[in-house]
């Protein structure tokens, strides 16, 4: 009867602890998700939303020959802020805006042959989008109402032109011209200006960078993708820094694509390969992550393109799941 006694008490014991140590994971759990510092948002795609589903939307379509716009492989995005953002959909070879609400595709994609084959990324200068085409080898501007579409630099000869950045500080272009393995800066008119690097492994050389971005105080993050690094330089084109190697551990690159920062000068890097954004400090150090593979919420499958707006609303433009995710920084140095 005594061991009997004592076989029960062990067992009401060892529940009880059972019981505790689920109750402080779950907790944990919950805390944990409360204090990530990268918030979801929410997300842009081609579903419209289920009022809007309906017999009468789709006979309306038929007879005014209106088609549902379709977020197709989204690689950049840019976004002037939450309720006003363009999507470059390589898919289809359009430009998509998200403004008061709506989506549409702009004016001069809607006319018959206004196509891109192969666009890549793009930029805001003075309200005019300009964007890349690696496979026409031009770059192209979308007048400020959308309905204009005209080369730019047409003048030019690109070598599989793919990131491009403005800076407000310089009132410089910089394109990335992929296959040459350099850099090209032009100035806002379009006229050349000079080249950087060449290829190679060391500072000041590159192996196929794809992706740009620079900041508000005209500092440049280059994506020198096959040395799978990150290259800093000054608005004047003069090196400062770089880090990242190939690997598959946190912090390391596999097949790094958009670049961004946000306010407190921490550096987004989106790593198709990870389904993943990598967050490293000023000096390259990582600081976090967020992401995995899947079509979930939070989730990506190869994401390309990324931006940061001035309220640290983050941008992912998830190319195969066909859609922009929008996060929000909470306060990651607060």
């Amino acid at each position: 009867m005594i061991f009997g006694e004592k076989n029960r008490n062990f067992k009401v014991i060892i529940r009880l602890i059972l019981i505790c140590a689920l109750f402080i994971m779950g907790v944990m759990q919950i805390y944990s998700q409360e204090n990530k510092p990268i918030k979801y948002i929410g997300k842009i795609d081609s579903e419209l939303p289920q009022n809007q589903k309906n017999f009468f939307k789709i006979i309306g379509n038929l007879l005014f020959g209106k088609e549902d716009v379709i977020i197709s492989n989204p690689v950049d995005v840019y976004a002037e802020n939450i309720n006003d953002i363009w999507i470059l959909c390589q898919g289809n070879g359009s430009l998509a805006r998200y403004n008061a609400g709506k989506l549409r595709i702009a004016k001069a994609f809607r006319k018959k042959g206004n196509t891109m084959p192969s666009m890549v990324s793009l930029c805001n200068i003075e309200g005019k989008i300009l964007f890349t085409d690696s496979y026409d080898e031009r770059i192209y501007q979308l007048s400020k109402n959308g309905k204009t579409l005209s080369p730019f630099a047409k003048d030019l000869d690109f070598k599989r032109p793919t990131g491009i950045a403005y800076s407000k500080v310089s009132n410089q272009i910089w394109v990335l011209e992929t296959s040459a393995h350099r850099i090209r800066i032009l100035d806002k008119n379009g006229n050349h200006i000079k080249f950087l690097g060449s290829r190679g492994t060391g500072n000041r050389e590159f192996n196929f960078p794809t992706h740009i971005w620079i900041d508000k105080n005209g500092r440049v993050y280059i994506v020198d993708s096959m040395n799978f690094r990150v290259q800093i330089y000054n608005h004047n084109g003069n090196f400062i820094s770089c880090f990242g190697n190939a690997g598959n551990a946190s912090g390391d690159m596999a097949r790094p694509k958009g670049i961004a920062t946000d306010s407190f000068g921490n550096i987004y890097v989106a790593d198709a390969l990870f389904h993943a954004v990598q967050i490293f400090d000023e000096k390259g150090n990582f600081l976090y992550s967020f992401g995995a593979q899947g079509r979930g919420q939070g989730q990506f499958w190869l994401p390309n393109g990324i931006y940061v707006d001035d309220n640290d609303y983050i941008y992912v433009s998830d190319n195969y799941n066909n859609r922009i995710q929008i996060f929000k920084l909470t306060g990651y140095n607060e």
